[in-house]
């Protein structure tokens, strides 16, 4: 009878060794011999965290095609949480890659919200698109976050935004003003001014939607109305307006994406809640359940543009005409939305962990949650206020 006996060395502490000596050598800036200790850990460990830091390295010797190679391969590895989306952002946008570069940086985004170097990254690239709606949506985003608010730079786009800000509620005002003498024209032209300062002001694309509609200019009309619903998406006086709008223009496929998203905000009134679902019914007789397409269409065009807003308002209009695309779009509307507001579902899951732990006692890590909640939400929701009350000293 043979027996033999089977040894299994324990390498852990050589690999935490060396990964540990890596970094430093990195943090030395010495890229190279970092690299060598990395690449030496290749055939024995195999995780998205050593491909990351490989190609951090390759990153740092302006070896892009290395670089990307590797953090490519941490993403197939591992794609939620994934640091690599930030670097492969930075990568495609030193190729003159915009396109890329923002949608790896908006994937960096959508799991780190309030990373202040991806939101202004974001905004600046958005900004030499010429698209200062998604520009000053970052740059907002990028005053929140940042950790120092006395550096020049900080200071310096804080400035320009408000100044921004300060001329759009100008112009807003002077539009109300024309608007109380019935002037619509010189309020139009105010209002133009407004938004092309301040873009993600609701109130001023509201309003110079609803002026264009009773001026029946309803091109124009859509264009501001459809900006007001991408900043608040439960305005029941946007929708109202954009489907009477949308009926005009004669596009029932849309009018009646328009009214289905209505329908939840109105359910506490029958009257006008039946009402809206007969017009649905009207508006359903219409088309067929081919119609998705040339919403689809422009989804993806708007996608291909970086405009996640609009396409995620023309995704969600595939799926109200159709429900059957369900399996093939949810995916791509959740991906959309976690671009757009990764704040909302990131706050819902924190506020479920800190009670959950605050309820049995466990103080300190609910306080993990609850703080992060006060650096996401906005100081006048509840989701902040509720944090704020059960954060306790431990």
């Amino acid at each position: 009878m043979v027996s033999s006996n089977y040894f299994i060395h324990d390498n852990s502490d050589i690999e935490n060794q060396k990964i540990e000596a890596a970094k430093k050598l990195y943090q030395k800036g010495d890229y190279a011999a970092a690299l060598k200790l990395y690449l030496d850990l290749i055939n024995t460990s195999y995780s998205y965290k050593l491909y990351y830091e490989i190609g951090r390295c390759y990153y740092k010797l302006n070896n892009t095609s290395l670089a990307e190679e590797h953090f490519l391969r941490s993403i197939a590895l591992e794609e939620y949480k994934n640091p690599s989306y930030f670097y492969l952002g930075n990568l495609y946008f030193k190729q003159e890659n915009k396109n890329k570069a923002i949608e790896y940086w908006s994937i960096a985004h959508s799991y780190k919200p309030e990373d202040e170097n991806v939101c202004l990254n974001l905004a600046t690239t958005y900004f030499s698109f010429d698209n200062k709606f998604q520009s000053v949506f970052f740059y907002e985003k990028y005053l929140k976050y940042a950790k120092d608010k006395n550096s020049a730079h900080y200071l310096e786009i804080k400035k320009t935004i408000n100044n921004f800000v300060k001329l759009g509620n100008e112009f807003y005002q002077k539009a109300l003003r024309a608007v109380q003498m019935k002037d619509n024209q010189t309020a139009i032209q105010s209002l133009l001014y407004a938004v092309k300062n301040h873009p993600t002001n609701f109130d001023a694309n509201y309003l110079l939607g609803k002026l264009y509609l009773e001026e029946k200019d309803y091109m124009h009309s859509l264009i501001y109305l459809k900006q007001a619903y991408c900043i608040d998406n439960k305005s029941l006086d946007v929708l109202e307006n954009l489907t009477s709008v949308l009926i005009n223009l004669g596009d029932f496929t849309s009018a009646y994406c328009s009214m289905k998203r209505i329908l939840p905000l109105v359910i506490h009134n029958q009257k006008e809640y039946l009402e809206i679902i007969k017009t649905i019914k009207h508006l359903e007789d219409s088309f067929d359940k081919l119609s998705y397409q040339g919403h689809e269409n422009w989804a993806k065009q708007y996608f291909s543009e970086n405009n996640y807003h609009y396409a995620l308002f023309e995704y969600e209009n595939c799926l109200l005409i159709n429900g059957n695309l369900s399996e093939e779009y949810d995916p791509v509307v959740t991906k959309l939305r976690s671009f757009i507001k990764p704040e909302e579902k990131i706050i819902k899951y924190c506020i479920e962990k800190g009670l959950d732990l605050y309820s049995i006692g466990d103080y300190r890590q609910a306080n993990k949650y609850f703080s992060k909640i006060l650096i996401l939400s906005s100081e006048d929701s509840s989701e902040y206020k509720v944090a704020k009350s059960r954060i306790v000293n431990v």
